[in-house]
């Protein structure tokens, strides 16, 4: 298939129909809006997965790029290990599928392997879906160096190539640049998305040790320790303006 240019900006969907993710609730009708902002700004690489609400995502993304034509819409989804079937011939394949008809498509731009949870049986059992031609790129997502090493090997042994990498990056998780994930895919020319850039609002500059997330919710648990790290970024931008 045809590759599309990417934006500089994914917008994701993990929430898409999936209630509670983030200790809220949206409806179809509520994010019906955000869908046609984001296309009307450009900005039309969307991220989803089977595993955001078990294809609650899927459903309602696939509803909303009915009304656009399939070339205008970059779409990025993802094979989960732990949603597999274990009774499936190929297992990937089996979910590919799955999410391609919840999505209303016949091909995916990007087609990633969500986690490294027996990442050489599900890199191998790739192999067969992107030499159909229904992959535009082969994404990692949550591998580490070794594990992308490795996955790539595979790959390049069947005349395939990682396109892109998808980690957890941000001011307070560095561990893309400290391990040498951002300089191996600069040298391999693989595009890195980095995603929880803004951490769940934490770097958003609504919180700090003054202003804490409510203590008694998952956010809080998770970034109330972190509130010092902030004051210091906080104190530094002020700085360097």
């Amino acid at each position: 298939m045809e590759l599309k240019k990417l934006p500089k900006i994914a917008l994701g969907a993990w929430a898409w129909g999936n209630d509670g993710t983030f200790g809220g609730s949206l409806s179809a009708d509520d994010l019906r809006p955000v869908f046609e902002a984001g296309m009307k700004a450009g900005l039309n690489l969307w991220d989803t997965a089977y595993a955001y609400g078990m294809g609650a995502s899927e459903r309602v993304l696939g509803d909303f790029i009915k009304g656009y034509p399939r070339e205008d819409v970059i779409l990025s989804d993802k094979f989960t290990p732990q949603c597999a079937d274990p009774g499936a011939e190929n297992a990937v394949s089996a979910l590919y599928e799955t999410s391609a008809r919840l999505l209303g498509i016949d091909e995916m731009d990007i087609y990633w392997i969500h986690n490294p949870v027996g990442a050489p049986e599900w890199t191998r059992k790739l192999i067969p879906l992107a030499k159909t031609g229904k992959i535009g790129r082969i994404g990692l997502s949550n591998h580490n160096l070794a594990e992308i090493k490795e996955a790539e090997a595979i790959l390049e042994a069947e005349g395939l190539k990682i396109s892109a990498i998808q980690n957890h990056y941000s001011l307070l998780n560095r561990s893309s640049e400290t391990s040498g994930i951002l300089d191996y895919c600069k040298e391999k020319d693989i595009t890195f998305f980095s995603y929880m850039v803004l951490e769940q609002g934490a770097l958003s500059g609504k919180y700090d040790t003054g202003h804490p997330f409510p203590a008694d919710s998952d956010r809080g648990a998770v970034y109330n320790p972190m509130l010092p790290q902030l004051d210091v970024i906080r104190y530094w931008e002020k700085e360097m303006k």
